[in-house]
């Protein structure tokens, strides 16, 4: 049903333009942010399913999804400069999990 989420989509994912503008993003802060293989599949799931509950948007899901993740990261990223964030498949849904359960907040925030 979503190709590009499934594999060898999460492959894609891995190095694929939303992540990789992330960890670039966030190196000209001096942060080198990491995604385990898990936070991959954790993003492509939380996508999958706000994209089944409310509006298909397809692949921008993920960006929104991306963003919501990286929020607290990315505000923080001037004062963790040389610092290595690791984002992983608990910390993918810790930040986005109950947004993802709530169909009214999902279709206005994710």
């Amino acid at each position: 049903m979503y190709p590009y989420f499934e594999e060898p989509g999460l492959f894609w994912l891995s190095g694929a333009e939303p992540v990789e503008q992330s960890v670039a993003l966030l190196k000209t802060e001096g942060v080198d942010l990491v995604f385990t293989p898990d936070s991959i599949d954790a993003l492509a799931k939380v996508a999958v399913e706000v994209n089944d509950s409310v509006e298909n948007i397809g692949a921008r899901r993920l960006q929104t999804v991306l963003e919501r993740v990286l929020d607290d990261v990315s505000f923080t990223a001037p004062d963790r400069s040389g610092e290595s964030v690791t984002i992983d498949g608990t910390y993918v849904r810790n930040q986005v999990e109950s947004l993802a359960r709530n169909v009214d907040l999902s279709r206005f925030i994710l």
